[in-house]
């Protein structure tokens, strides 16, 4: 089955890039969650579309990138969140609200989609979250979820 993907498919590609899976992946994972489009000749032309808009929004380049990776790794980021007594989350942290705290703090705008939590953070105190700045690039951002 060949697709066109919309977000990031870690392992497969990125916004804009036509990929051939198979049938059941295709129509059962990528498709209905809204990750992918079915490829046909009026879907290619909205190809470029997508890269521009993912040119727009991505690092320029692999320097950059490492620039960004060295600002974000050196420093903490603080994610104010809702908590009750025991230091339990009202819900869990978001890639959103990371992505905020990450302008917030270091003035570097990430996607959300970059975002990569291994477990969802529903406690107080210090995670580490890995955040995917180019194709060769990830850094590791300390993050310290404190109630608000």
């Amino acid at each position: 089955m060949k697709l066109i993907l919309t977000q990031e498919v870690t392992g497969l590609g990125g916004p804009g890039d036509i990929v051939e899976v198979k049938d059941g992946y295709g129509r059962n994972y990528l498709v209905p969650r809204g990750v992918a489009i079915r490829w046909t000749r009026g879907a290619e032309k909205t190809v470029e579309s997508i890269r521009s808009a993912r040119s727009a929004r991505s690092v320029r380049d692999l320097a950059h990138a490492e620039q960004i990776k060295t600002a974000l790794e050196q420093g903490t980021v603080n994610v104010t969140v809702k908590a009750g007594e025991s230091g339990r989350l009202f819900g869990s942290v978001t890639p959103a609200e990371i992505a905020g705290a990450v302008a917030e703090t270091s003035g570097e705008t990430i996607d959300k989609r970059t975002i990569a939590i291994s477990n969802p953070i529903r406690s107080l105190g210090a995670h580490q979250v890995t955040v995917r700045l180019h194709d060769e690039v990830s850094a590791t951002v300390a993050l310290n979820v404190v109630k608000g």
